[in-house]
């Protein structure tokens, strides 16, 4: 027996045959293992959990409207417009952390997944980044002018005025429409102010869209703000729309809400598929880039926000409303693609379609309501 004794010792120690023992089950990190190991999946959850308050697969739908309100306003992107869609971005992410908390106790009943109710995301922490987010939105706005800066703080009142007091009033959905009406008359304001400024301190100026078209019989008039104002009313308009079917994406059994959206989006289609001159110029034909896009993109819009819309008036289950608001949300990328188009601005209408398969990866891991 003394033999199978020793060899089993001798097996049972790998120190007796040179070798190192086995590392313990669990690893420590730093000089001499002292440190312990990051906890990576409690990270990635916190991280997701963020995502979710912050809804950012919808953000995407966001920069279109400073590229957008620039073409319309009759200007190449510049400085301002990157201003503007910082400032856009960290408003709209204000008002998606501030929403879920102002709604956290009607999730905790309604949606007790969302980060706030599950205790993911604690209402101080929520409040804290609306804030945060708020103030480096106007800060960003700011560096573009004072035009900007006051757009930028009456989309920031509205936002707040919207999650904190008109949600569930019959203003809600104006509310939501004169944000987004606003997020494009930001880009379009911070754009021709930094151009201004710039042309008065005697440097190059953005060119207009004018500069690379053939000169018109008359002088141009100078680009404005407010030339952007009806692209901004057609974006404000779906917002309504699609903001009248999120008040029922909860318990569904709406019918008339999604009729009246799917009226609305084919009356918005028809309507930017009109073109018209840009800002200070004649009527004339639009380019070739202009009448192949145009087409394209309107197309992509109705079929993104109509079909969903159409399903959901057949069946306004919750799932399906739901369904309909995600679409609603996503089809404003092609909306704002072909405003930026109808503006004389085909490419920048392609680079923001370019958005679009980010928001669909986007969407299939973070709902976007």
């Amino acid at each position: 027996m003394r033999p199978l004794r020793l060899l089993a010792a001798v097996i049972g120690s790998p120190r007796l045959l040179g070798a190192r023992p086995a590392a313990p089950p669990y690893s420590l990190s730093g000089a001499g293992g002292t440190a312990p190991a990051p906890d990576r999946p409690a990270t990635r959850a916190r991280l997701r959990a963020w995502a979710e308050l912050l809804r950012v697969s919808a953000l995407v739908t966001v920069p279109g409207d400073a590229l957008a309100g620039a073409a319309a306003a009759g200007r190449r992107p510049g400085r301002g417009t990157a201003l503007a869609v910082g400032a856009s971005l960290c408003l709209y992410e204000a008002g998606m952390a501030l929403n879920d908390w102002a709604d956290r106790e009607e999730d905790a009943v309604d949606r007790p997944h969302r980060p706030i109710p599950s205790g993911r995301v604690t209402p101080g922490a929520a409040l804290a980044a609306a804030a945060v987010l708020t103030g480096a939105g106007l800060a960003l706005a700011s560096r573009a002018g004072r035009p900007a800066l006051a757009v930028a703080s009456g989309l920031a009142a509205t936002v707040w005025a919207y999650d904190l007091r008109l949600k569930h009033t019959q203003l809600g959905p104006a509310a939501m429409a004169t944000a987004r009406t606003l997020d494009l008359m930001l880009g379009a304001t911070a754009t021709v102010a930094t151009m201004s400024a710039q042309a008065g301190r005697g440097g190059a100026a953005s060119p207009t869209r004018s500069d690379t078209a053939p000169a018109p019989s008359a002088p141009s008039a100078a680009p404005a703000p407010s030339a952007a104002l009806p692209a901004a009313l057609a974006l404000g308009a779906h917002t309504y729309a699609v903001t009248a079917v999120s008040r029922h994406e909860v318990q569904g059994g709406s019918t008339a809400a999604p009729l009246a959206a799917l009226a609305g989006v084919a009356g918005i289609g028809a309507a930017v598929l009109r073109g018209r001159p840009a800002p200070g110029e004649p009527h004339r034909a639009p380019a070739p880039a202009v009448r192949l896009l145009l087409p394209a993109f309107a197309a992509a819009y109705l079929r993104t926000s109509a079909v969903p819309l159409l399903h959901a008036a057949l069946n306004p289950s919750p799932p399906l409303t739901q369904r309909a608001v995600g679409g609603g949300i996503r089809a404003m990328i092609p909306l704002q693609a072909a405003l930026t188009a109808r503006a004389g601005a085909p490419l920048d209408g392609l680079a923001v379609m370019g958005l679009v398969p980010l928001a669909r990866a986007l969407a299939r891991k973070v709902s976007a309501t």
